[in-house]
């Protein structure tokens, strides 16, 4: 049952409009003034608050302030007998849904009831819609793996938090998704996420893409321009590959984290700017910092939440499950089944992938748009490797070790995929193996 909460300090007010309520079949709770009111909404789930705007000295606005400041979910509707332009535009900077004078009509006050249950319900839908998109961007990220399972669990725990994050990681291995999901779970979640790649601009121009520029700053500035973190006001901006900044923009960077203020190119007034900043990079910016080519204290701003994303070698366990949400993408974009062989599982599971995610998919796509018929067997897929890369488990089968990797590790190393592949099925990984299942166990030191 809806539940109803009357603010009035007349009793016959109080008495005629909850006769007018439960009648409209609505549960009611009345207060006479704040102090009760706050009672009343403290111990009780409330749906809609109705009050007066005066109330013997006080004002309907404190119950106003109270549901704000308490972020209670409830709509609320002023009624009062002195209406003015200048007091019902307060009601409503203060989140009041409706206004009303009186004398109320009955029939009048019902319609707008259920107008504000309307609207609390359409509310509530968009928080829920937007809830299943910041959960399917945390499925994004594939994490079967331990090491993606505790990235997923670093993106829950400061969901409610707004802290610089610095994700870092090889090339490919997936940093723009944590970062999107990041931002999908933070508070900024309905604002913007800009991104900028800060390695494929020159200086100059990343200086304008990121900070804006005015009319006349440079040759060819026709006209004055807002930059990234103007943009993002409110939002998130990804300062992708950061590592790859020039001295003088890390200087002009770290001057916006501090005071949260850009200076456009050609510009002599400074812009307020409310921005998360999420930076990645695939380079040591500690070794940096060691030879002098990056700020330690811009790295200290950035990394207070460190996310480090493990190459995809290292975590084979989400291997298959990324061949699986792949193929099950490009089922979707072509509207036809894709089929792999057994064989063509193995060879994709049991491969290094040196190039990580990103190389996943563009050996996904070449075989899937190259392919001959409705399967795709182990021979149409083609496996590159480059200079210096070890050699992938089955040619370091067939060479007895690439000369780095003891034997045991590359033997272990299989086990764990095959293991992968069959998932996590023991007797059919040693099947597959042709050991026992002991010897499974054994090698993997679980007895």
């Amino acid at each position: 049952m809806t539940a109803v909460l009357l603010v009035d300090d007349e009793p016959s007010i109080l008495t005629t409009l909850s006769l007018l309520l439960r009648q409209a079949g609505y549960q009611v709770f009345t207060a006479r003034d704040v102090a009760a009111a706050k009672s009343e909404l403290s111990g009780n789930a409330v749906d809609v608050v109705i009050t007066d705007l005066r109330l013997k000295g006080e004002s309907g606005t404190e119950i106003l302030t109270f549901l704000r400041e308490t972020k209670y979910p409830a709509d609320s509707i002023v009624m009062t007998a002195y209406g003015s332009i200048e007091s019902a535009v307060e009601c409503m900077r203060l989140g009041a849904f409706d206004y009303l004078t009186k004398p109320v009509k009955p029939q009048e006050l019902l319609i707008r009831l259920e107008k504000a249950l309307s609207n609390r319900s359409l509310a509530e839908e968009v928080e829920r819609l937007r809830a299943e998109v910041r959960l399917r961007d945390q499925r994004e990220i594939v994490s079967r793996s331990p090491e993606m399972r505790e990235i997923v669990d670093v993106i829950h725990r400061i969901r409610d938090n707004e802290v610089p994050v610095l994700i870092t990681g090889e090339t490919g291995t997936g940093k723009e998704v944590v970062a999107r999901a990041i931002h999908r779970s933070s508070p900024r979640h309905d604002k913007s996420l800009l991104a900028v790649n800060c390695c494929t601009l020159p200086e100059d121009l990343l200086d304008s893409e990121l900070f804006g520029h005015v009319k006349g700053a440079f040759s060819g500035a026709v006209a004055t321009s807002k930059g990234l973190f103007q943009q993002a006001h409110q939002g998130t901006l990804f300062l992708d590959e950061i590592g790859d900044i020039s001295p003088r923009l890390q200087a002009k960077l770290l001057r916006v984290l501090q005071e949260s203020q850009v200076r456009p190119v050609g510009g002599s007034s400074l812009v307020d700017v409310d921005v998360r900043v999420i930076a990645a990079t695939n380079r040591d910016l500690q070794a940096m910092m060691a030879a002098g080519e990056f700020r330690s204290d811009l790295f200290f701003r950035l990394n207070v939440v460190p996310i480090h994303i493990p190459p995809l070698r290292d975590r084979p366990d989400d291997i298959q499950p990324l061949i699986e949400r792949v193929i099950g993408e490009l089922t979707e974009r072509l509207g036809k089944p894709i089929n792999l062989s057994p064989e063509a599982w193995e060879k994709l599971s049991l491969y290094d992938y040196p190039g990580n995610v990103r190389q996943l998919q563009n050996i996904l796509e070449r075989t899937v748009a190259l392919a001959r018929g409705p399967v795709i067997e182990a021979e149409h897929i083609h496996l590159e490797r480059t200079a210096g890369q070890p050699p992938d488990s089955a040619e370091a089968e067939a060479l007895g070790g690439d000369g780095r990797l003891a034997l045991e590790d590359m033997t272990l190393r299989h086990i764990r995929r095959v293991l992968s592949l069959y998932h996590g099925n023991q007797v059919a990984a040693a099947k597959a193996l042709a050991i026992s299942r002991s010897t499974l166990r054994r090698r993997l030191g679980l007895d």
